[in-house]
């Protein structure tokens, strides 16, 4: 397969002195509040770096973990495993799901508009990963309409919620089930950052409030490396 064919992650905005301190910042790598708003980190999880030593606008991570090994179906209704069927040199992993009434729209237009605007040659070489946190509600073809309004080249993972919890605690993002919506039905509480990996290793998290300009230099970075 192709690639292109088929919150808070920390403050992802430095400032000068932030990388001439030479200090090691914290990145809480998961964040949680229902309708995947900004909250607290529960997951007990953070990822220690240097942002002076980076080149990257997004959160560097210092040591780097390995893409999901879970077991997932695509929205064609086979078999994907991102750690061995992720083909593009650089992968994005996204956990939200079709009902979330903010973030997750954000940041998957985001990431499309970043992709828009970059080179053909990081478009190319750059696969995102939207992992569904409703799978009841969200149905192959839901997911796959869903993720066309924003790029039809994202690739939609589902799989029974053991699992796909299972495979956002190995990348440090939290989730925290489902609360009652105001109105009405429920909102699913989860993590908002999307990491970046290259060549399979996780290399950067970006939350939700990183600009479109910072997303797309990164992921020019990250091509190119």
């Amino acid at each position: 397969m192709s690639p292109r064919s088929t919150r808070s992650a920390g403050r992802t905005r430095r400032t000068a002195p932030a990388r001439s301190a030479a200090v090691a910042a914290v990145a809480t790598a998961a964040v949680v509040l229902a309708g995947c708003s900004t909250g607290g980190d529960d997951s007990g999880a953070a990822v220690a770096v240097r942002q002076d030593a980076s080149p990257l606008h997004g959160t560097a991570i210092q040591n780097p973990y390995p893409l999901p090994a879970q077991q997932f179906t695509d929205t064609a209704g086979k078999t994907f495993v991102p750690a061995s069927d992720a083909e593009a040199p650089v992968t994005l992993v996204f956990f939200g799901y079709t009902h979330c009434p903010d973030v997750c729209n954000v940041v998957l237009a985001n990431v499309a508009s970043a992709l828009r605007r970059a080179d053909k040659q990081v478009r190319d070489r750059t696969q995102l990963l939207f992992v569904t946190t409703d799978p009841q509600r969200d149905t192959d073809e839901v997911v796959r309409g869903y993720l066309d309004r924003f790029d039809p080249a994202f690739v939609g993972l589902r799989a029974p919620v053991a699992m796909m919890k299972a495979a956002a605690a190995s990348l440090h993002i939290a989730y925290d089930g489902t609360s009652k919506a105001a109105g009405g039905g429920y909102e699913v509480n989860h993590g908002t950052q999307v990491t970046g990996f290259r060549r399979g290793q996780a290399a950067v998290i970006w939350s939700a409030e990183t600009p479109v300009a910072d997303l797309r230099a990164d992921l020019a970075e990250l091509a190119r490396s």
